[in-house]
């Protein structure tokens, strides 16, 4: 199989971006036949860099997923073949899992790549996306109060800073470091008893994975003590959201996971309804659009939390406010921190 010259050039510079360098150990994780042309057109851009490549592809397991379900739970010798790399390029899944975590502890860098080329191209980060999600990293990593409102009837105080934060910006170039060639955004988790409050997720918001949705209708989520005790309303939309949430038979699925905000301007938020490419897409678009609010569901163990359950919701919400501690860092959708903005924007 011959490598897409426009891949490996775009792979090539996204590893350039991640330090690649002569005599390094890369190792690609991937599962089966599927993303065998990244892994390919990484191997070669590694190579051509100067690095040494070890492709580890394992056998994908029905139904796997992110967290303990990936298909890489229980294989131990590929596991101990990647804690020897300086850097695990991802193209299965393995965010929310110990897999993950026992990889980058031993200490490769680690970067997930998931989405189609119309994406990667066009959210290819850059050294300024890096300065401004540090500088939201810095705010939000010393605040102890997160409260989000919208016009639409949000209004939900998180108690946070027992949690970690996570800064994505698109590449990783530190021993240990995870990221995903995903855009650029920032996001902690409140204390597991800490959030209340309600959310309204309004008319053009989405749910995303698995139900891949815009939603048509306000769904209310009455906030108690980090658990959602109600949704309300919603049309199909809210009906979708119910039924996945209560299939777990999970009480844990109705906790509140993370919280944060998006910093990309290349971000689309009409992506998944207009692009030809949507249907193998995990909607980042959504998640780190310019002046989103991120709001999510399910599990924090990637953040040091104890909820592990399998029932997740990445819900990104468009024109809300956000405040650290009194100050206010979102107005509508708009950024204020001038360390945050993209000029012009």
């Amino acid at each position: 199989m011959s490598v897409d010259k426009d891949m490996f050039d775009l792979f090539r510079k996204e590893l350039e971006l991640c330090k690649v360098k002569a005599g390094e150990r890369i190792g690609i994780l991937s599962e089966d036949c599927i993303r065998r042309d990244y892994a390919l057109a990484f191997a070669a851009a590694a190579e051509d860099l100067g690095a040494d490549t070890l492709h580890v592809n394992i056998r994908k397991r029905p139904g796997s997923f992110f967290g303990p379900g990936n298909s890489l739970c229980g294989q131990q010798a590929a596991i101990d073949a990647l804690k020897t790399m300086d850097m695990v390029i991802d193209l299965v899944g393995l965010l929310w899992s110990k897999e993950q975590d026992q990889i980058t502890e031993a200490g490769p860098r680690m970067l997930l790549v998931l989405e189609p080329m119309a994406v990667l191209s066009r959210l290819l980060a850059s050294p300024d996306s890096r300065r401004r999600v540090t500088a939201a990293h810095e705010l939000i990593s010393q605040a102890r109060e997160l409260r989000v409102t919208s016009q639409g009837g949000t209004d939900v105080t998180y108690k946070i800073g027992t949690l970690k934060t996570v800064s994505q910006y698109g590449y990783t170039d530190e021993p240990g470091r995870w990221d995903a060639w995903a855009g650029a955004f920032v996001w902690t988790g409140g204390d597991e008893d800490g959030v209340d409050g309600t959310v309204v997720i309004d008319a053009g918001d989405l749910l995303l994975d698995p139900i891949m949705r815009y939603v048509s209708e306000p769904i209310v989520l009455t906030i108690r003590k980090g658990y959602i005790t109600e949704i309300a309303g919603g049309g199909a939309e809210g009906a979708l959201m119910r039924d996945f949430m209560k299939g777990f038979n999970d009480p844990k699925a109705y906790a509140v996971s993370h919280i944060g905000w998006g910093l990309d301007a290349n971000a689309q938020w009409t992506f998944l309804a207009t692009h030809p490419a949507a249907s193998e897409s995990l909607g980042v678009d959504g998640r780190c659009f310019y002046g989103n609010v991120l709001f999510s569901t399910g599990p924090n163990t990637e953040l040091g939390g104890t909820n592990d359950t399998m029932c997740h919701l990445d819900i990104p919400l468009k024109n809300c406010s956000l405040f650290l501690d009194g100050r206010q860092i979102l107005r509508e959708g708009e950024i204020l921190p001038e360390e945050m903005r993209v000029p012009g924007i």
